[in-house]
């Protein structure tokens, strides 16, 4: 049999929590479908109640995480959403199983993952994004005494440098790609946000003595069977650092592959959505860093609007919209700052492979004019990873704009693919 609910939420970090919890505890049957373990997102991964505060962000976190528990809500833990086979129905898997979700309101809060960019050696072992490095030693993976870089764009890259000087690594410099002048206008924007200046200083603080250079960008990696050095250039001089680890990310990209799946209008690389968080298609609302990436407090006063839109209480909604706005200026003022230098797309040379999926080359992608013609002509973007990295490069590097998406939103069995929406039952 199918499940039914008033409300599905996709995605359980900070705004698909909120939005659940709001709307579950305003009396409605409510659904928060997450691909992890349990509810945490990103930015929460992890976290457990018993020693969450002393993290950053882990207080708020046990909060919230209380108030999701007595709410009602069902969580669904390591589900995938894959298809949407009819109206206000999503199909989801898990292990083999497979079940439909029909809904009345749908909230999407898939977050956002990092941009990668390709340079020679990007590919070699010991080369992770900054956010992979973050994930890895907070699963476990042992960093006491390695020799790390960190570089790329975006303030992500100074929250993981201190997390890893704390994890014992050796972190041997920071370098931030945006210019001084750049980041010192949006750094006065952040007066209005003391808490972030706050936690912005308290990072900095945690790594004292490791250089944090501004202006600067990785030329390329090195080693024999992994990475050994990493060169960087501050677009004048070029210099050469030994290192164990090298991550490396240009700020973050929201996941809208379920987005454009259900039709939602994008506008300037974000889901377009009105005071309600309502996207253009009635019924789904889209929240956090689908709408612009601003971090946790953005998605948590998002996650709330939608939830009380969903469960029918406008006005609690509207009463949060200044909120709202403030963290929609502050995620506009942090696209600014962190914006791509234009140096960033010379990076690659004709052998490096863009498509590190299909060991598709920038040689072989630069004659053509569009995303479409480039799969259809080398397969880009139709290996593992549905072009999750290499469409987030090409169109920083070419112009192209990454369109249209097809079931299955993620990997998922010929049996969930093909099977009807009468044929599906629910297996828990």
């Amino acid at each position: 049999m199918n499940a039914s609910f008033d409300v599905v939420v996709v995605g359980g970090g900070p705004g698909g929590i909120a939005a659940a919890m709001i709307a579950a505890e305003a009396g409605r049957r409510v659904c928060l479908l997450d691909d992890n373990e349990r509810p945490g997102g990103q930015i929460w991964r992890g976290f457990k109640a018993g020693t969450a505060a002393k993290y950053p962000h882990g207080r708020s976190f046990v909060d919230w995480a209380a108030r999701l528990g007595a709410s009602g809500c069902e969580v669904w833990a390591r589900w995938q959403v894959v298809d949407a086979p009819a109206a206000n129905c999503l199909r989801v898997e898990r292990d083999g199983a497979t079940s439909d979700l029909r809904y009345e309101r749908l909230i999407l809060a898939t977050g956002a993952r990092e941009r990668f960019l390709p340079f020679p050696g990007w590919t070699l072992p010991g080369v992770m994004g900054v956010g992979g490095v973050q994930a890895l030693v907070k699963g476990g993976l042992d960093a006491a005494g390695k020799r790390v870089v960190l570089a790329g764009s975006g303030p992500l890259l100074l929250a993981v440098g201190a997390a890893l000087k704390g994890a014992g690594a050796r972190l041997l410099g920071v370098y931030e790609q945006a210019p001084l002048q750049q980041l010192m206008g949006f750094g006065a924007t952040l007066l209005r946000h003391p808490g972030k200046l706050a936690e912005g200083a308290r990072y900095r603080l945690k790594t004292i003595g490791t250089p944090y250079r501004t202006g600067c960008w990785v030329v390329r990696a090195e080693g024999h069977d992994r990475v050994e050095r990493v060169t960087l250039t501050n677009g004048r001089k070029q210099w050469s650092v030994d290192c164990d680890w090298l991550g490396c990310g240009f700020h973050l990209v929201p996941n809208l592959e379920l987005s454009r799946l259900l039709g939602c209008r994008i506008l300037g690389g974000f889901v377009e959505a009105d005071e309600f968080q309502e996207s253009s298609v009635k019924g789904v609302a889209c929240v956090g860093e689908l709408t612009g990436v601003g971090g946790l407090e953005k998605a948590l006063v998002e996650g709330e609007i939608a939830g009380w839109a969903a469960a029918g209480r406008e006005r609690e909604a509207v009463a949060l919209g200044s909120a709202r706005r403030r963290m929609q200026r502050f995620a506009a003022g942090l696209e600014r700052a962190f914006a791509l230098r234009a140096e960033l797309r010379g990076l690659a040379t004709p052998e490096t492979f863009v498509c590190r999926c299909e060991d598709v080359s920038h040689a072989e992608l630069a004659g053509f004019t569009s995303w479409r013609e480039a799969k259809l002509h080398t397969r880009c973007g139709m290996g593992a990873c549905q072009g999750r990295v290499c469409g987030t490069a090409t169109e920083f590097l070419f112009g192209w704009e990454t369109t249209g998406m097809r079931p299955p939103v993620f990997p998922a069995s010929v049996a969930t693919v093909a099977a009807s929406v009468d044929e599906v039952e629910m297996v828990r």
